[in-house]
């Protein structure tokens, strides 16, 4: 049966491009790549395109070609279809990525023979209160966020049904571990490994005497409501969502979804984090 990789690129970057090339060309004629429309555009290989909304739909892996915001988006694509995505690095942060571009074709292989193995994180959902409407998920974060430059807004947190507190922020982060080190590590919130399991609760800006980050077990259930006479703006890994009217709630939570990323085996977290932070061996 013939196996079907996606693959999602940078779109600026023509050196990303190059190796989206490298890749199509590994898989000759026994593997069908398939590529968005705008990537496959980017990479002049308009004979591979499909509607973002049939990308997904039978591929046995994505492969994303730039840094953590292409992952975000290969994400967005695929995890809903279960597929698991392939991630390398050639961004500037990579803590999604899986490998160097060097290292793609010896992966690819690997993967072909079945010699990677499955991670899975976990992503959250954002629904609303009047009916239980699927706002959206993320890998990364939810943010509830001031829709006017320099206008804090009033956001009450409810967990799991009992009223917690009123913050006036310039904005709300409802994070999971592996966006511990996204939006909520620069407010401040901890970084997590990302195979707990846990909801980070971390206020950009409080305006107030509570402005510490929290650890939620991950079945909490946050709503966030929107107080005093300010709209908001709900962010989903960067991507801007819905406008939030006064008295608007949103229920933030752990989703069914997980995301599949394809790894070797010998990623250290705490490698990672050392060599992003510049930190050296003693």
């Amino acid at each position: 049966m013939t196996k079907r990789l996606g693959v999602v690129t940078h779109h600026y970057n023509p050196d990303v491009h190059e190796v989206a090339k490298q890749a199509i060309h590994w898989c000759g004629t026994e593997i069908e790549a398939r590529l968005p429309e705008t990537d496959a555009t980017k990479v002049g290989r308009e004979d591979l395109a499909v509607p973002e909304e049939e990308f997904g739909p039978g591929l046995d892996a994505c492969l994303s070609l730039g840094g953590d915001g292409t992952m975000l988006r290969a994400t967005a694509l695929v995890a809903h279809h279960r597929v698991p995505i392939l991630g390398v690095n050639a961004g500037r942060l990579g803590y999604l990525t899986e490998v160097d571009p060097e290292q793609l074709m010896t992966a690819l292989d690997q993967w072909l023979r079945g010699e990677l193995t499955i991670e899975r994180r976990m992503m959250i959902e954002v629904v609303a209160d009047d009916g239980g409407e699927l706002i959206g998920r993320a890998l990364n974060e939810a943010v509830i966020e001031r829709s006017e430059p320099g206008r804090a807004i009033e956001v009450g947190v409810t967990i799991n049904g009992e009223e917690f507190i009123s913050l006036l922020v310039d904005g709300l982060i409802v994070a999971t571990p592996t966006g511990s080190t996204a939006y909520s590590l620069s407010a401040g919130g901890p970084i997590v490994e990302p195979d707990f399991k846990a909801l980070l609760l971390t206020p950009v800006a409080a305006h107030g005497v509570f402005n510490r980050p929290m650890v939620l077990a991950p079945d909490s259930d946050v709503a966030l409501t929107i107080e005093g006479h300010r709209h908001a703006v709900v962010s989903l890994d960067g991507n801007r969502g819905p406008d939030l009217e006064p008295g608007q709630t949103v229920h933030c939570r752990t989703s069914a979804i997980e995301v599949r990323f394809l790894v070797r085996g010998d990623r250290d977290f705490h490698h990672v984090l050392k060599e992003k932070f510049g930190i050296s061996d003693r």
